[in-house]
């Protein structure tokens, strides 16, 4: 197959969200039979800068039974320019009659170290600072998901003052450190009732 270049008008416009022939469709917010008969309406049209017009249905799940049942028809025979991309992180919420006219592709949680290394690389694209093992720590707390980590990061930006620290990033997510457990299990064998009011 082709594989994307990152230089042509197609690619340049795709990652902007401005190509024409991409049409990206909330399923969240358009879940019903009348906005997917407005689809099948505007599927007719060809592509304009592109070889296929693509439409990509996020939170496909979210669909009424009504929905999916009238896009059946479209999803089995679309027009030769017309591409569908289906996303949803419940698989099980899709009707099987819908999954069985679909070509499957299940995605993986990425690597702490890819998440890092990500999040290392939009540090230094915005000239922002950080202590050694910041995005490590955002990438274990982001479960293998990338766009996790990105908001972990973004909320640690707005308080880096003047780079984002550690302390930070645990008082933000309420991870509590090896330290303050230890320094909890002491105070609570301590016969100081002020220290442990402290803890």
């Amino acid at each position: 197959g082709e594989i994307a270049c990152g230089r042509c008008n197609n690619c340049i416009e795709g990652r902007a969200g401005t190509h024409p022939d991409i049409v990206e469709i909330d399923a969240a917010s358009n879940n019903g039979v009348d906005e997917i008969r407005g689809l099948i309406d505007r599927i007719k049209y060809t592509p304009i800068l592109g070889k296929y017009k693509v439409y990509i249905i996020d939170e496909v799940h979210m669909l009424t039974a009504g929905a999916f049942n009238a896009f059946l028809k479209t999803l089995e025979e679309p027009p030769e320019h017309a591409v569908f991309v289906l996303a949803t992180t419940e698989i099980h919420k899709v009707i099987p009659t819908i999954v069985s006219r679909c070509q499957r592709f299940d995605f993986s949680n990425l690597s702490n170290p890819a998440i890092s290394g990500r999040l290392d690389y939009v540090l230094n694209e915005e000239d922002v600072k950080a202590e050694e093992g910041v995005t490590q720590l955002i990438a274990s707390l982001s479960n293998g998901a990338l766009r996790n980590a990105l908001t972990i990061l973004e909320q640690a930006i707005i308080v880096a003052d003047p780079i984002i620290t550690l302390d930070q990033v645990h008082d933000l997510n309420g991870v509590v450190t090896a330290r303050q457990k230890y320094s909890l299990i002491q105070a609570i064998l301590s016969p100081d009732m002020d220290r442990l009011n402290n803890e």
